[in-house]
């Protein structure tokens, strides 16, 4: 009986060791994917004002709370505004200092993190956002944005 119960445990030990090294596969495969998205978002459609991958990477029912502005629902304004900004004088980027992702059951995934926006490679402000993203087939899609705390980057420095 000892031994019947002690191979079971064992059974048992060994099945959830297998489990837990699937969710951290899956996990760490969930943040690349997520890590590359907001690679495209921000390198290339905003650092690059690429409009048209802009276009393609936000969802377009996309809600944009911000804690300075409120509301922003338009994704239009968005893509003025974005291709608006190849002829400034300033060259705004923005720098991912971190973040973290969460699954959202079958829905998508919840990024959180911390950026940086910079003019002319100088840093200007520093905000933390909260992006949800939406699986669509084998694509993601920028479903929600919240962004708060923008603080000049002196600021920061305190």
């Amino acid at each position: 009986m000892i031994n019947t119960l002690v191979l079971f445990m064992l059974f048992l030990s060994r099945q959830a060791l297998a489990y837990t090294k699937n969710e951290h596969i899956r996990k760490n495969l969930l943040h690349n994917e997520i890590i590359e998205m907001d690679h495209q978002l921000f390198d290339y459609a905003f650092n690059q004002c690429d409009a048209s991958l802009f276009r393609k990477i936000i969802a377009d029912d996309i809600e944009f709370y911000d804690d300075r502005y409120g509301l922003n629902i338009s994704k239009g304004e968005n893509v003025k505004d974005l291709i608006g900004r190849q002829t400034r004088f300033q060259k705004v980027t923005r720098k991912l200092n971190f973040c973290s992702v969460e699954k959202l059951g079958d829905f998508g995934a919840l990024q959180i993190g911390e950026h940086t926006f910079l003019s002319n490679d100088i840093p200007h402000l520093t905000g933390k956002f909260i992006h949800v993203w939406e699986r669509k087939a084998k694509s993601w899609k920028l479903k929600r944005v919240i962004s708060y705390e923008h603080k000049a980057f002196q600021d920061n420095l305190d």
